[in-house]
């Protein structure tokens, strides 16, 4: 029996990972080393949990909503469609979304790179609010993109972020697509229970049907 291939779907979570002006990168020390006197090597770490692939919160865009650690599970787990739109310009709107419409899974993950960014890049492309909720409305339950947001870097209002808030619609960002083809595939990408915080890092899979 063959075994399903298996897309991971995450970038290295590294101090170069691209992240957002101001927010905290990633770091990595060393609180013991392997000795004489000390059996094992521990790590301890810092960083933003929005950094390389993650599961927004809905904490993150609405006081009083939801922590990560609050959030159910079942949406970051089961069947799922990549959509490309490459070339869409600063937003995916309906028109890049149509061509796939049919049989939608609750999960739809959107290509919008020919390669994904491994530097800060602010003209990324993000999700225009009306094709958000034309997913939801088509029932899907979870968006992802290969970007740093679902909005425009410069946004103040965070359009894309409140679309999912009323739909209560679950969120991946900063996923790597590059080499997974259109189609139908399942999605593996849990979100870990971080408690109080406003966003997790995931190790995003995608295995073919």
């Amino acid at each position: 029996m063959n075994t399903p291939a298996l897309f991971d779907i995450s970038p290295l979570v590294s101090a170069e990972a691209p992240i957002f002006p101001g927010d905290e990168p990633y770091a990595l020390r060393w609180t013991a080393r392997l000795g004489p006197d000390c059996p094992v090597n521990l790590s301890a770490l810092t960083l933003s949990p929005h950094i390389g692939a993650h599961a927004d919160a809905p904490l993150h865009y609405a006081d009083g909503a939801a922590s990560i650690d609050a959030v159910e599970l079942d949406a970051y787990l089961g069947p799922c469609r990549v959509i490309h739109a490459i070339g869409c310009g600063p937003l995916i709107g309906i028109e890049q979304l149509r061509h796939a419409e049919s049989g939608l899974p609750p999960r739809v993950l959107l290509r919008s790179c020919a390669r994904a960014d491994t530097v800060w890049n602010p003209a990324f492309s993000a999700f225009a609010p009306e094709a958000l909720t034309w997913l939801a409305e088509r029932g899907v339950r979870l968006v992802g993109i290969d970007t740093p947001s679902v909005d425009p870097a410069d946004s103040k209002t965070l359009e894309a972020h409140q679309v999912l808030r009323r739909h209560d619609l679950r969120v991946l960002e900063n996923l790597v697509l590059d080499a997974v083809p259109e189609g139908d595939y399942e999605l593996i990408a849990l979100p870990l229970k971080l408690a109080g915080a406003c966003a997790s890092p995931v190790r995003a899979v995608l295995r073919a049907l």
